[in-house]
């Protein structure tokens, strides 16, 4: 309890020196669910074998009862069980703050916030939703736990908290970020988790990938593929994703509703919101509760989503029904694509390749109630370095992608005069992505983008169903 306490305290001390009286703030004794506000519900998802609507017995090999729940729900807001709230406040409520600093450096007259979720234990915004998925898997009684890891940030919140509920927990992380993040692979191992790279020689998934290409950097799809085969077969087993998916969205929306709360007690309002976007899940986390408040007229922002260059699912993608993996084993989702078996260039970012995005935020997307941009990661990383030698934390790459695009409307309103509140989701820390920083900063590199043909190629495999 002791522990518990001081670390809270330090929380909403934080938040206080930097954004005035945020202190008090509660974490939400609920998670929100966008699905029931929206003036037309998302498509279905699809069965992989019959293209009929999934059932909750389809998806019972894979994911706990109550996870099934809440990936169908059209409840506004769901309780959060004592359970999750107790180890919430580990680190919850996450402070808000105001980034003078780099205000400052920038010389603009915009008032820029971020959202840091790098306090949690893991260091990100992924224990949000890795500790409800695993409280339910162990209130079923299930043993062992699959998933997948890109960056490390997911697979590391999951081992975590598979540790707090005595679950035993496998991760199979792409390549590419398997051999640039060692010391993701020793957290995960050091919270008792066992760590394959992907594509690995231990699935049918993983032999099939290697076979056509011994070299592949990996990729997030090819990771599920590995796992969902794993948690299908093991009937002690279940799966857990880390984004994508409604239920995992609704887990993020402590981040969204506890900001509500910080920005009224200092008195803005958004103007523009900021969030990075691979597969969504800390963008819906932070903007979801924000679309609510616009939707009902009470407040109006630019809702943001910036992506990399390299993998622009929702800029380059198209929407249509694709499968979440490589493989073709998850259900069929409504979602912007570029198609299930593309496998994005080895980017820094290892969060966001994804070939895919969430279909809530295609869904929110499509009806035009957000926007999103690509930016290349030499310019993220530029905004990165300038916002560690200012505000002192040096983020993960994933939401340096925030962060550029954050500087670009700050340097904007430098030049029209506006002084806009600018709120950004800071997602986590870079602590262990300092190999990346050696990249940048010793000029080695460069940027990756995507080959048209190579879209048109991955494209031309995603399934045709009807809309």
């Amino acid at each position: 309890m002791h522990l518990r306490f001081s670390n809270g305290y330090k929380v909403r001390a934080r938040a206080t020196l930097n954004a005035n009286s945020t202190a008090n703030i509660e974490i939400p004794h609920q998670w929100y669910n966008l699905i029931a506000d929206l003036p037309v519900k998302p498509p279905p998802p699809l069965h992989p074998k019959t293209f009929e609507p999934v059932k909750p017995e389809d998806l019972s090999p894979l994911f706990a009862d109550e996870l099934i729940k809440q990936e169908a729900s059209n409840e506004r807001f769901i309780d959060i069980p004592d359970e999750i709230l107790d180890v919430y406040r580990l680190w919850r409520p996450t402070p808000l703050i105001r980034a003078k600093r780099l205000e400052k450096l920038l010389d603009t007259p915009a008032r820029i916030y971020y959202k840091y979720e790098g306090v949690s234990p893991a260091g990100s915004h992924k224990p949000n939703t890795a500790v409800p998925q695993a409280f339910y898997n162990a209130q079923q009684g299930i043993k062992n736990i699959v998933t997948e890891t890109g960056a490390g940030q997911w697979g590391s919140s999951m081992a975590f908290a598979c540790s707090l509920f005595g679950l035993g927990c496998e991760v199979w992380q792409v390549r590419a970020s398997f051999d640039q993040k060692p010391y993701r692979r020793l957290m995960m191992q050091t919270w008792g988790a066992k760590v394959h790279p992907s594509p690995s020689s231990i699935t049918e998934a993983g032999r099939k990938i290697l076979q056509t290409d011994p070299s592949t950097p990996g990729s997030l799809g090819i990771a599920i593929s590995e796992a969902v085969e794993v948690a299908a077969t093991n009937e002690d087993t279940k799966y857990c994703l880390g984004s994508v998916l409604n239920h995992v969205l609704l887990h993020q929306t402590v981040i969204g509703e506890e900001c509500l709360k910080q920005m009224e007690a200092i008195g803005e309002i958004p103007d523009l919101i900021i969030g990075c976007t691979g597969g969504g899940s800390n963008f819906a986390g932070l903007s979801f509760p924000f679309i609510r408040e616009k939707l009902s007229g009470k407040i109006n922002p630019v809702i943001r989503a910036v992506e990399p260059a390299a993998c622009p699912s929702l800029t380059k993608g198209v929407y249509a029904y694709d499968y979440g993996d490589t493989a073709g084993m998850t259900p069929l989702m409504k979602m912007h694509t570029l198609g299930h078996d593309f496998i994005p260039d080895p980017i820094h970012a290892g969060g966001l390749r994804y070939h895919g995005m969430a279909p809530l935020i295609s869904h929110v997307y499509e009806l035009g109630f957000m926007e999103a941009i690509s930016l290349p990661q030499t310019e993220c990383f530029q905004g990165a370095i300038q916002f560690a030698r200012t505000e002192g934390i040096i983020p993960a790459p994933e939401p340096t992608h925030a962060i550029a695009a954050t500087i670009r409307e700050a340097l904007r309103c430098k030049e029209t005069g506006e002084s806009k509140v600018i709120l950004t989701a800071m997602c986590g820390h870079g602590h262990f992505d300092l190999t990346s920083y050696e990249k940048y900063l010793q000029g080695d590199m460069i940027d990756l983008s995507f080959e048209e043909e190579k879209i048109k190629e991955s494209l031309a495999k995603v399934p045709k169903v009807a809309a």
